[in-house]
């Protein structure tokens, strides 16, 4: 039985077809499992909670929400009245703390000069013969001179109480000072004013955060890659940011690799904590997802990010940025 070529080429081209599908879907398949890409890819940046220093009515907000502000911009002012007021306060309190350290300091002189004075009769009475002057009087001025001397520590411990005072108002002036001034808060950086919920009448809490500003200049990207492809992925390779609204790819590169994500098949039971490993097996277990931190090293004029945005992540292995 003779095959025609006819027939032959036919099985040829069909097998070579099937080889090359086979082929291709390889290549695919290892693609998509190992090659360091991912879309779950996520927009991040720095969102700062801006809270007061001090507490107070909220006397004026000078921004609007998604406004631009610059760092050292005006936020919102607390009613400064009450801040005057211990000012002032502190103030007076520095003024009286000075007339009485004033006051504690000339008495302190007037009685080292009498401490002095009174050392010195002592000290000629006590060289005096016996028949000059009496052992009587020769003791009442040692006894004059230890009671001067006494009284003479006693300005030194009322000028030293009357210094402390003093410093002591000092301290809350400027802690007076500090508040009135930290009553107008201030943008801390570059940034974009979110999600503003505040007004004028509002009770600002020292501590509680009354606003939101994400800082323009601290935008970076989580792509969450599959662990099966975590080994091709190294600090430094060059990474490709395309942004689901699509635009102009943004450059940039790895920055650092997670170290450890939650297991939820190992949370901690009760008090003793041991592992509680759920006793279910699925036997299709998908691959973990561990963060990886891009660093944007180029964002093109004109595009706008926003914290939340979804990207996808391309990483080139063989290009890095010099270290």
């Amino acid at each position: 039985m003779t095959i025609k070529p006819q027939s032959f080429l036919r099985a040829l081209f069909t097998v070579t077809i099937l080889l090359i599908a086979l082929v291709l879907v390889r290549l695919l398949w290892v693609n998509y499992m190992y090659s360091p890409w991912t879309r779950d890819g996520r927009v991040r940046a720095d969102v700062i909670d801006v809270a007061t220093d001090v507490s107070g009515l909220v006397s004026e907000v000078r921004v609007k929400d998604n406004q631009f502000v610059h760092r050292g911009d005006v936020l919102f002012v607390l009613d400064p009245y009450r801040f005057n007021y211990a000012v002032a306060q502190a103030d007076a309190d520095i003024a009286r703390a000075q007339a009485e350290m004033a006051r504690a300091k000339a008495q302190m002189s007037e009685g080292a000069s009498r401490d002095q004075m009174k050392r010195e009769q002592a000290a000629r009475r006590a060289n005096l013969a016996g028949d000059v002057i009496s052992d009587e009087t020769r003791e009442d001025a040692a006894s004059a001179a230890n009671q001067s001397d006494a009284a003479y520590r006693a300005d030194i411990a009322a000028y030293s109480a009357a210094e402390a005072l003093y410093k002591a108002a000092v301290v809350e002036q400027q802690t007076a000072q500090l508040n009135l001034t930290r009553s107008v808060v201030r943008a801390p950086a570059d940034g974009y004013i979110t999600n503003l919920n505040l007004w004028p009448g509002d009770y600002a809490t020292a501590g509680a955060a009354r606003m939101a500003l994400i800082d323009a200049h601290s935008f970076w990207v989580y792509g969450y890659f599959e662990e099966t492809k975590i080994p091709r992925v190294h600090v430094g390779d060059r990474a490709v940011v395309r942004l689901l609204s699509g635009g102009v790819d943004i450059q940039g590169h790895v920055d650092s690799l997670s170290s450890g994500i939650a297991d939820r098949d190992n949370p901690t039971s009760g008090n003793d904590l041991l592992a509680n490993v759920n006793p279910i097996f699925t036997w299709v277990r998908l691959a973990q997802r561990v963060p990886v931190r891009v660093h944007l090293d180029s964002v093109p004029a004109g595009m706008h990010l926003a914290a939340g945005m979804t990207c996808t992540v391309t990483l080139l292995p063989g290009k890095r940025v010099p270290s």
